[in-house]
């Protein structure tokens, strides 16, 4: 079981991966929360034509998909709720995105291999240079997810009362999307753009079907993306299969199981409430 660790490129899969699940955990849960799952899908698509367009122009894929993917958030974040239900003009988005990475990608293939990368991930192949990217990158996150979580908890749960009280619904929205934009570029890292829904969302989906407590909630939705990441290169290991894969399969079959386990704890007991936050007065 250790024989793996003597290999630097799965100690930095290791390392990568638990950098990247903590993040996608704490911010995949106010995704889940605040109804806007489809985001992260959407700004993975954006960001594949991002860096595809970026290589066409001679710039480093990662930076045209990072770039592409915070303007995105931050235009979903300004347009706010009339984004919420435009179920078709997401899926347009969302078509179109990946088609022009596609012709991007025709156009100038010196990337193809990198880019492809993107697609599917590569968790296996992070190097040190990368692994400092995402912790940079994920204590950032964290500290702006620190810095707006008592306006954040407010306007996803309390939308009409925290804007009320004075906070900036839209404000907020862009400063999330931010965070989800880098978020989901490092999850493109480990599970690619097709996959990133797995480390996104279904660990924070999963824990909001296992408990309303807020605080729970967070904390057991960061274990599970922990815990899936890392089972998924062991079991990649062991298997030669694609890490990617079995992140992908651990992701689904944990919130399965908890929808299942969410249905059975509803039939012996009343229904579970909603997690909940009291502001204090100011």
């Amino acid at each position: 079981m250790f024989t793996m660790l003597e290999y630097d490129f799965m100690r930095n899969a290791f390392a990568a991966s638990g950098i990247v699940a903590v993040v996608a955990g704490v911010a995949g849960y106010f995704l889940v929360l605040r109804g806007q799952a489809f985001a992260g899908h959407a700004l993975s698509h954006v960001g594949f034509a991002g860096a595809t367009g970026a290589a066409l122009l001679g710039i480093s894929p990662v930076s045209g998909m990072l770039g592409l993917m915070v303007l995105g958030g931050i235009a979903m974040g300004a347009l706010g709720q009339r984004l919420q239900g435009s179920d078709v003009a997401i899926g347009a988005v969302l078509a179109l995105s990946l088609g022009l990475g596609m012709l991007f990608l025709h156009f100038f293939t010196a990337y193809a291999s990198q880019v492809t990368a993107l697609l599917f991930g590569n968790v296996l192949g992070v190097d040190s240079r990368m692994l400092w990217t995402l912790v940079v990158s994920g204590i950032l996150c964290l500290a702006l997810l620190a810095g707006i979580s008592r306006p954040l908890i407010f306007a996803s749960l309390q939308p009409e009362l925290a804007e009320a009280r004075g906070v900036s619904l839209r404000m907020v929205g862009i400063l999330y999307l931010i965070v989800v934009a880098v978020v989901t570029a490092a999850c493109i890292q480990i599970v690619g753009v097709l996959l990133v829904f797995t480390l996104l969302v279904c660990p924070g989906a999963a824990a909001q079907r296992l408990t309303s407590r807020l605080g729970r909630g967070i904390a057991l939705s960061l274990l599970l993306a922990l815990v899936e990441a890392w089972l998924g290169i062991a079991f990649a290991y062991f298997t030669d299969w694609p890490a990617s894969f079995w992140i992908s399969a651990l992701s689904v079959g944990t919130y399965l199981a908890a929808v299942a386990a969410s249905r059975w704890m509803d039939q012996r007991g009343p229904a579970r409430a909603p997690p909940h936050f009291h502001p204090h007065s100011h």
